[in-house]
């Protein structure tokens, strides 16, 4: 079977975002690091590299633009290996927000408001933020009084789990109310 397509150039290897050992191009760096016989001071780039090769260690520019550049000696492997474990730690600590929607009518009954009251109380048990809303279909943007009036009960109603961000507002056919769950 024959392949189709385009001709796909062959993939780089993903260049390094320090510039370590051989690649350094400036004529002398500070040197520091955590080697016990090392004296921190400016050396000549070549001096420096034989330094870091006698310790089985990479040169790794950590600073361009100070006067003269900075560059530490350590095992470059390992050091990417900590910064790729630092950011993942991080990222997991960030925490996602979402949001769930509840839909009333301005007219909705009481079953249904009780039943759409159990969802919203379990969104908010799980941390997630909770917009309910109430929808004006043609007509029935009459009854403004009672979409607010729905929206304020199921405030009222849901205190214990979450607290009112937005107050009931009209945004065209909607009038929205946005809460938070309580920490």
């Amino acid at each position: 079977m024959r392949r189709r397509g385009g001709y796909r150039p062959p993939r780089r290897k993903q260049e390094d975002q320090h510039k370590i050992n051989e690649n350094i191009r400036v004529p002398e760096v500070r040197v520091v690091g955590d080697i016990e016989d090392l004296k921190i001071g400016v050396y000549k780039t070549k001096d420096a590299l034989a330094l870091a090769k006698e310790n089985e260690l990479d040169l790794v520019l950590i600073t361009e633009n100070a006067k003269p550049p900075v560059a530490k000696i350590l095992d470059y492997k390992k050091f990417l290996y900590d910064q790729k474990k630092r950011q993942k730690e991080m990222k997991a600590k960030q925490t996602k927000v979402t949001i769930k929607e509840i839909r009333f009518g301005p007219n909705t009954d009481e079953h249904d408001y009780e039943f759409k009251k159990r969802h919203a109380e379990s969104f908010l048990k799980d941390g997630s933020k909770l917009k309910a809303y109430v929808f004006f279909k043609g007509r029935s943007i009459v009854f403004k009084d009672q979409g607010e009036i729905l929206l304020l009960k199921l405030a009222q109603d849901l205190e214990e789990f979450g607290k009112v961000e937005q107050m009931p507002k009209l945004e065209g056919k909607r009038m929205i109310m946005m809460m938070a769950p309580k920490k």
